[in-house]
């Protein structure tokens, strides 16, 4: 029942982000009848000295083909709808032609994609290297969407939300308006500064980017395709980091927790097994409860313990689990609940929490791909003192009581598991860990296809199915 309530959450989800696309372009056609009805003076705003309507033969042939049903240059389809607002706000004329050296300085940042270890080739670099076979407005159209597919990859990745797993769809920057942010650049002193200012900021992707750029001089291609692929990832994550925050990465089965952006504790932890991925999600901690039951998730029950029944009829017994008058399963709390004495309770879409476990020899494998997709945290005393801001002498003493109860946080604390295979540790160094989870390959041939900022969303495939938590 919980993996169907699950699923409708996600369709849910998926059903609202359509539907804002769809609210997106009727605003955005609105806004643009009222921008064209009030003349230029609008859209002067937005940069532009254009004359509000369509009116030299280029304008006129731009103008319907970004009203046509499908907008392609040289067999590369491009983005209609980024396109129509950007030429809306300059009355549907040529941008280019007329401000060439605006065109130079944002084609020069394109160039240098690599820099952030995306292909230019992604942003039409060979098609526009061969422009001199285009009529004008092809190039016009085609530079625009270069510089629009460029902006938009660096403000929330080359693998967008839309086109990556359904176990990570919670993941992702906040929004940014690339067409308004391509018409601030038109009229800044540096137009390239202007976009390449959408890429994270954060020292994580500043050293990360450094160790890019040294394998590369090296001829470590290999090497530096991987450390792209994890530059992608920190740009799906938000741009200003909130400074208290919990980190977990799978793929080094580790969590650090942040005070004002300084890593303040840091423990081991098992995350799920190949099978039943833990995700990548952001969420927040609101709560820690104490004596946790166990409710059984339904995949569970029906593919491990009602089979052990059949042959073991005293293992609910012994594990201290009930039948309930539903038929769900539900583990008593206790030391030896498969969560443990304490849970930290983090709503989100995939029901993963973190949580304490009895299995202690657990933290001490090489490998601790070991849970049904949550997080079983080593130190979760020490870790709920921190977060309840209370001494552990108290932790202990709330779970000392033995019954099931909870205690809010003093402040919801943002958590983020992410899934990086390369990261910069203290002092520099450079920390590979094993791509068990084998997500790199799929990002690393996206990062190589040619792309194109989608209109409408497309319902990604669920590569990694997530089984119940435990």
């Amino acid at each position: 029942m919980r993996a169907k309530r699950k699923m409708f959450s996600l369709a849910v989800l998926r059903l609202i982000r359509t539907v804002a696309v769809a609210i997106l372009v009727v605003t955005t056609s609105l806004l643009s009848e009222v921008a064209n009805a009030d003349g230029p003076q609008l859209a002067q705003t937005a940069g532009s000295a254009a004359t509000p309507s369509s009116s030299s033969a280029e304008g006129t042939e731009i103008e319907a083909r970004l009203y046509g049903p499908d907008l392609q240059v040289a067999g590369v389809r491009l983005n209609r709808l980024l396109l129509w607002r950007l030429y809306a706000a300059y009355g549907f004329e040529p941008i280019w032609a007329s401000r060439q050296r605006e065109a130079a300085a944002l084609w020069n940042v394109v160039l240098r994609a690599d820099e952030h270890g995306l292909d230019p080739n992604l942003f039409h670099a060979s098609l526009i290297a061969r422009a001199a076979g285009l009529s004008p407005v092809d190039r016009d159209l085609l530079l625009s969407d270069a510089f629009l597919t460029y902006a938009d990859a660096l403000a929330r990745g080359a693998v967008p939300i839309e086109k990556r797993r359904h176990d990570d769809l919670s993941l992702e920057p906040q929004p940014v308006d690339v067409v308004a942010a391509l018409q601030t650049a038109i009229v800044a002193p540096d137009p390239g500064r202007v976009l390449d200012a959408l890429a994270p900021n954060s020292a994580a992707y500043a050293s990360l980017r450094q160790v890019y750029r040294a394998y590369r001089a090296a001829g470590s291609q290999r090497n530096a395709r991987l450390v792209a692929v994890n530059l992608e990832r920190l740009r799906w994550l938000p741009r200003a980091m909130p400074p208290d925050r919990i980190e977990v990465n799978a793929a080094s089965e580790q969590l650090l927790l942040f005070h004002n952006n300084v890593p303040v504790f840091s423990t081991r932890v098992v995350v799920g097994e190949l099978d039943k991925q833990t995700p990548e999600l952001q969420a927040e901690i609101e709560s820690v409860l104490f004596n946790p039951p166990w409710h059984v998730p339904h995949s569970i029950a029906v593919r491990e313990i009602l089979p052990r029944l059949r042959s073991d009829p005293g293992y609910l017994a012994r594990h201290s689990m009930v039948f309930q008058p539903d038929g769900s399963i539900v583990q008593r709390p206790g030391a030896r609940s498969s969560l443990g004495q304490l849970k930290f309770e983090m709503p989100n879409p995939f029901a993963v929490y973190l949580h304490d476990t009895p299995l202690k020899g657990l933290f001490a494998l090489d490998n601790r791909r070991q849970s049904h997709g949550c997080v079983r945290v080593e130190n979760p005393r020490a870790l709920a003192s921190l977060l309840l801001q209370e001494p552990v002498g108290s932790v202990d003493e709330a779970i000392s009581v033995g019954s099931t109860h909870r205690q809010y946080l003093p402040t919801p604390l943002p958590v983020f598991i992410v899934y990086q295979t390369v990261s910069v540790g203290p002092g520099g160094s450079i920390q590979v860990f094993p791509d068990l989870y084998n997500r790199d390959q799929e990002i690393g041939d996206q990062l190589n296809a040619p792309a194109m900022i989608s209109s409408v969303p497309v319902q990604p495939q669920l590569r990694y199915p997530i089984a119940a938590k435990q």
